[in-house]
């Protein structure tokens, strides 16, 4: 069989970046293999239903590039891909669970199971609808066959319970934790179809991947307490299982907990692919999505590669199960911010001049050619686009203000001859860096100076900081006239 894999996220709320490793995962490892990647919505509870974010899910995916085969926009021979208009299949599903005595009607109402769990918490016990109290309560295991008839005829209210049977041990392999065993004494009877008419979680999820014949559920791993009841369905149903891997953790800069968004927040990173509502994704902050799935990708996972930056094709070729680890990831927004620079590095001038054009409305004020020669003296330096504009603007407009505590330092009362000096040496030359150095070589040897003397302070004139390129590089980009203005401003303010 093929390999067929799936992305089943709810549309409850944005898309946070766990999930989109999630994605990611299950996309490699169906392009290593030549097979299948799904997107499915599981959209059955409606009282957490997020209008537009089925739609953000989409985007998110498309965004990254990593779309599925087949998904609501996909359409394919597994359909539909929305749980919501699939409801008559998981009810002819769960009937044959009650049929074979799997699962059964349970009458209880809210109020019945509060007192109980009332109860026994008054006795320091922990109440569980499970096979040491089932059979005390109101269900269609407890009651008789005529009284479950008229409690269904008379439409009463009800849920339907898988019933788990005692002393069992439950053992499952998972590719990252290997094997998992539990005790059936341990679970309850979850509720598999809701009173709402609705199948809950656990139901859905198991008849469609069934249905769609999935291969490997690739998933996080706070779906893997649920592993042993989708174990026990799929026996129940007579299915096979398909192969499970529960991924790590996501955990928070300190590495204590799950990351969350309030972690973004505090941290001033985003947590979403895309900006949703008013907050700003990744995109918005400037992260493209290949270092953002570079980056996604070897959090949790390691490759036999020495190499960090990789393609989308080399992750699909290099990914393996093995490679997973079991321990949460850390995430580190320097290490995503390198992987983007490498990124932006990459890239060809003119595509980046469009990024940075993309963030820095500021600068369509400016040519391209202009925007392409600040690059080829700033790029290495630039971690996102808008950081051309925003660290880097005094490729664009002389400084409106200096660095105080460097102007102090270096500026002195003779800064403004010297320069002025220097300039005139430099009109009779082409302006190349390279005539401009050996001109300030040329300078500080018959006027008895050092260097320095001239280059701090012309710096400070040009930059407005002790930063940036050489300010060989710098004066040819700016050309003559205007570094004579920028050193006339600097002599008149400092």
């Amino acid at each position: 069989m093929s390999v067929r894999v799936r992305f089943a996220p709810s549309p409850t709320g944005p898309l946070h970046i766990g999930g989109l490793r999630t994605a990611l995962y299950n996309y490699v490892f169906a392009r290593q293999h030549k097979g299948v990647f799904i997107l499915r919505i599981e959209d059955t509870d409606q009282t957490r239903y997020v209008e537009g974010a089925e739609g953000y899910i989409q985007e998110c995916l498309k965004w990254a590039q990593i779309e599925p085969d087949e998904s609501p926009m996909h359409k394919g021979e597994h359909g539909p891909y929305r749980q919501s208009e699939r409801l008559s299949l998981y009810k002819e599903y769960v009937q044959k669970l009650i049929a074979s005595g799997h699962a059964y009607y349970a009458f209880d109402t809210a109020e019945e199971l509060e007192q109980k769990r009332a109860e026994a918490s008054a006795n320091k016990l922990h109440f569980s609808y499970d096979s040491s109290t089932r059979n005390g309560l109101r269900n269609s295991l407890s009651l008789s066959a005529d009284e479950v008839n008229r409690l269904l005829s008379t439409n009463t209210p009800y849920v339907i319970r898988f019933k788990i049977e005692p002393d069992q041990q439950i053992s499952i392999y998972d590719e990252v934790r290997e094997t998992v065993s539990v005790s059936s004494n341990t679970l309850d009877d979850k509720v598999l179809f809701k009173s709402d008419g609705m199948p809950t979680y656990h139901l859905a999820n198991v008849v469609d991947d069934h249905l769609m014949e999935i291969t490997h559920v690739i998933r996080g791993e706070e779906w893997l307490p649920s592993l042993p009841l989708h174990h026990l369905l799929y026996e129940a149903f007579g299915w096979t299982s398909p192969t499970f891997a529960h991924l790590p953790l996501i955990l928070r800069p300190d590495g204590k907990g799950k990351l969350s968004k309030r972690d973004g927040e505090i941290g001033g990173f985003p947590v979403y692919p895309l900006g949703w509502k008013e907050i700003p994704g990744f995109k918005e902050s400037g992260f493209l999505s290949a270092p953002l799935l570079n980056f996604l990708a070897l959090l949790g996972w390691s490759t036999k590669s020495d190499d960090e930056v990789l393609s989308l094709q080399q992750m699909s070729a290099l990914f393996s199960m093995q490679g997973i680890q079991k321990a949460g990831a850390r995430f580190d927004i320097e290490k995503l911010r390198w992987f983007n620079q490498q990124y932006l590095q990459g890239l060809p001038d003119d595509s980046l001049a469009e990024h940075c054009l993309a963030f820095s409305p500021e600068l369509k004020l400016q040519s391209v050619e202009c925007i392409i020669g600040a690059l080829s003296l700033a790029k290495e330096r630039l971690v996102v686009p808008q950081d051309l504009y925003n660290e880097h603007r005094y490729f664009f407009a002389a400084p409106k203000e200096y660095d105080q505590k460097a102007a102090s330092k270096q500026w002195k009362e003779d800064s403004s001859k010297l320069l002025n000096e220097f300039l005139r040496q430099c009109e009779k030359t082409a302006y190349t860096q390279e005539e401009l150095e050996a001109c300030l070589t040329t300078f500080s040897e018959t006027s008895g100076i050092g260097v320095g003397k001239v280059m701090a302070p012309l710096r400070l004139a040009l930059v407005g900081a002790l930063k940036g390129p050489s300010v060989y590089a710098l004066m040819h980009y700016l050309g003559k006239d205007e570094v004579v203005k920028r050193v006339a401003k600097a002599s008149s303010t400092l």
